[in-house]
C-alpha cells in the first residue's frame, strides 16, 4: 500500500509543509513556540480559545483529553497548528472558524453535534489561505462539516472521517460570489460514510479528488455546479440505495449572461454496487479541465482497489497516536 506522510510523525513539527496538494504550503505555527491545552474549559487559561486568539505563531498541544463545549465559533488566527496528537479532543456545540487567516493546520481532532443556524465544524472564510485539515473526525452538524467559501484557497482537506451528516463539503457558496474562481482545494485519502450529499459540492473552484472512499449516500457523491472544476482520480465510490455518482446544477454567475454547471473528469475510479460513472452535461464538452500537474509536481496516488477501500476505513480520521518527540 502506499501510505502519504510516512514519517510525517516521526518529529512533532515534521508535519508542517508536508501537505499534498493545493494545501501544500501551509506551514501552521511551525517558528513559534509550544502552546499547551491544559483545559477543557470554552475559554481562560491555558483553554484552546485562548491560544488559537494569539497573534504570533503557535504550535498548540493538549494536555488534556475529553470535551470541549464551544458556546460560539472558536476563531483561529493565522500560523497555528492545533496538533491533537497524543490526546482525545472532541469540539461540540460550535465548530472552528478559520476567518481572514494564512498558514492553518489542524490535526487529529474529532468535532460531533455542532448546533445552531450556519453552524459548520470548520469554517473556511473569507480570504483564508494555506491551510491543512488531517486526520479529523466528523459528524453531526446543523450545517456543513467543512465549509470552504468566499475566495478561500490552497486548501489540502486528508485522511478524514465523515459521517451521520447531509450537506458535508461544500466549495463555494453562491453564484454571485464569482470572486470563488480563485479557490483551490485537494481532497484525498478520506472516507465519506453514509454521509448525504456534498462529497463535495463545488461552485467555481478547482478541486482534486483522489484515493478517497465514498459509499451509501443519500442524493449524490459530488456535485459540479457554476463553472467548477473537479479532477476525480482513483477514488472508490460505492453506491447504496442511490446509484446518481455525479450530478450537474446549472446556475448562472453574476458577471455572465448564460447559466453554466461544473465538470467533471473522472479518471481511474472504481463504482461499486451500481453506482453510475460520469455523464458530461452536454455544455461541459469540449471546455478546459485544469490537471493537477500543472499545480504540484507529485501526490502519493495508488490504484483504487478493494484494499485500498478497506484501508480506507481505519485509516481515516481521529487516531489513537502519541504525541511526536520534539519541541
Amino acid at each position: 500500500m502506499m501510505q502519504p506522510y510516512g514519517d510525517a510523525d516521526s518529529n512533532l513539527r515534521s508535519i508542517a509543509g508536508r501537505a499534498e496538494g493545493f494545501g501544500r504550503l501551509a506551514i501552521g505555527g511551525l517558528h513559534g513556540g509550544l502552546y499547551f491545552v491544559t483545559s477543557l474549559s470554552d475559554d481562560g487559561p491555558g483553554s484552546l480559545r485562548e491560544g488559537c486568539r494569539r497573534k504570533e505563531p503557535l504550535w498548540i498541544v493538549f494536555e488534556v483529553s475529553g470535551t470541549i463545549n464551544l458556546s460560539s465559533y472558536l476563531s483561529v488566527s493565522s500560523h497555528k497548528t492545533i496538533d491533537g496528537r497524543g490526546q482525545r479532543i472532541k469540539l461540540t456545540g460550535k465548530g472552528l472558524r478559520l476567518k481572514e487567516c494564512d498558514n492553518i493546520i489542524v490535526c487529529n481532532l474529532e468535532f460531533e453535534g455542532g448546533r445552531g443556524h450556519d453552524v459548520d465544524g470548520i469554517q473556511i472564510k473569507p480570504n483564508s489561505r494555506n491551510i491543512w485539515i488531517d486526520r479529523c473526525s466528523l459528524r453531526d452538524y446543523d450545517d456543513g462539516l467543512i465549509d470552504i467559501t468566499r475566495q478561500s484557497t490552497d486548501i489540502t482537506i486528508s485522511r478524514c472521517y465523515f459521517a451521520q451528516h447531509d450537506k458535508t463539503m461544500l466549495i463555494g457558496a453562491d453564484p454571485t460570489h464569482v470572486g470563488d474562481r480563485c479557490i483551490r482545494v485537494t481532497i484525498h485519502h478520506c472516507f465519506f460514510d453514509g454521509t448525504r450529499q456534498r462529497h463535495p459540492r463545488v461552485r467555481f473552484g478547482k478541486v482534486h479528488l483522489y484515493n478517497n472512499y465514498t459509499r451509501n449516500w443519500g442524493i449524490y457523491a459530488v456535485c459540479a455546479s457554476v463553472e467548477s472544476q473537479i479532477y476525480s482520480q482513483c477514488n472508490i465510490y460505492e453506491a447504496g440505495d442511490k446509484k446518481k455518482t455525479f450530478e450537474f446544477y446549472t446556475e448562472k454567475a453574476a458577471d455572465k449572461e448564460e447559466q453554466k454547471s461544473g465538470f467533471i473528469t473522472s479518471e481511474g475510479d472504481m463504482f461499486l454496487n451500481g453506482a453510475q460513472p460520469l455523464c458530461l452535461p452536454i455544455e461541459s464538452k469540449g471546455e478546459s479541465m485544469f490537471h493537477p500537474s500543472e499545480y504540484y509536481p507529485t501526490w502519493t496516488m495508488e490504484a483504487a482497489t478493494h484494499s485500498l477501500r478497506e484501508v480506507a476505513q481505519f485509516c481515516t480520521g481521529w487516531q489513537s497516536i502519541c504525541r511526536p518527540d520534539g519541541q
